[in-house]
């Protein structure tokens, strides 16, 4: 699943392709696979953004928004498998939106391309991405969270750390690989009780996160075994390749080399972890 550091490239990918552009047309196109969730419908949408200028091009938790001059937005949530590309697609079959662009004499594509079809786009008023996605919904940015929200929000749960680390309300942007590598960088065992964490923890975890995600965005992501994430241009991420625990159960540890890499199920999600350098107590 596309998490922050793969929806970060999407945007800066897509940015200065799609910024100050206007809107010719948005299609629907031919696909025969289960659609995506799409609101309003197609012909409602059509008649709201035709002429539009996008104005912004940011990415809030793990969507992509377009901004356009009338003060709607399009919110893209790619999901498990979605995409949003300038080049050619990983196939043309799974290709399910395009927005057609112009900007002067330059035109140009952006496509939504989803093979499992979970994504899902939205076009919202000012006041509804708010409601929808305001602070009542998702918590900080994960690179923008302050070591004393952090140390005020894992101090108010007693859940796992990498539970909580997945709670959007608590921090927004982490997702399941992610996590696993915040917490083994900042030697945490995964399901100690957020609320147990001391002050030199916290502040060790707020480091890694940020130390990790910025890494993985300088290296576009992760594409795994699959090869689902692909950036804009229809490129592989390069992030991959310095996971030290994730997917990586049953290999020695790169960082103490000695013990194996375990994995665990949390809440329903595969959870990796060192058992020599992620201890289960305080420090």
């Amino acid at each position: 699943m596309p998490e922050l550091p793969e929806v970060e490239t999407m945007v800066r990918g897509i940015r200065d392709a799609v910024v100050g552009a206007r809107i010719r047309e948005f299609v629907k196109c031919r696909c025969t696979c289960k659609p995506i969730s799409m609101k309003p419908g197609l012909k409602s949408i059509q008649g709201r953004v035709l002429n539009q200028t996008v104005v912004s091009v940011r990415r809030l938790a793990k969507r992509v928004i377009l901004d356009l001059e009338n003060e709607e937005s399009f919110v893209i949530e790619p999901r498990m498998t979605g995409l949003m590309l300038l080049s050619d697609p990983p196939d043309r079959e799974h290709l399910r939106l395009e927005w057609r662009l112009q900007n002067g004499r330059r035109q140009t594509s952006l496509w939504f391309w989803d093979r499992r079809g979970l994504g899902t786009v939205q076009l919202l008023r000012k006041a509804e991405l708010e409601t929808v996605l305001g602070p009542a919904k998702l918590g900080p940015d994960a690179l923008a969270l302050t070591f004393q929200e952090l140390e005020q929000r894992c101090g108010s749960t007693s859940r796992a750390i990498k539970v909580a680390l997945l709670d959007q309300k608590m921090v927004a942007g982490i997702g399941n690989l992610y996590a696993s590598e915040i917490l083994h960088l900042s030697r945490i065992h995964p399901e100690r009780p957020a609320n147990e964490l001391n002050a030199d923890e916290v502040k060790a975890l707020h480091q890694a996160t940020r130390k990790i995600l910025k890494a993985a965005i300088r290296y576009e992501g992760s594409t795994l075994g699959d090869g689902t994430y692909r950036n804009a241009l229809n490129k592989s991420g390069g992030y991959q390749n310095h996971h030290r625990v994730y997917s990586r159960a049953g290999e020695h540890c790169p960082t103490c080399r000695g013990a194996e890499i375990i994995r665990i199920v949390q809440a329903q999600r595969s959870t990796f972890y060192c058992p020599c350098c992620q201890v289960g107590h305080s420090l």
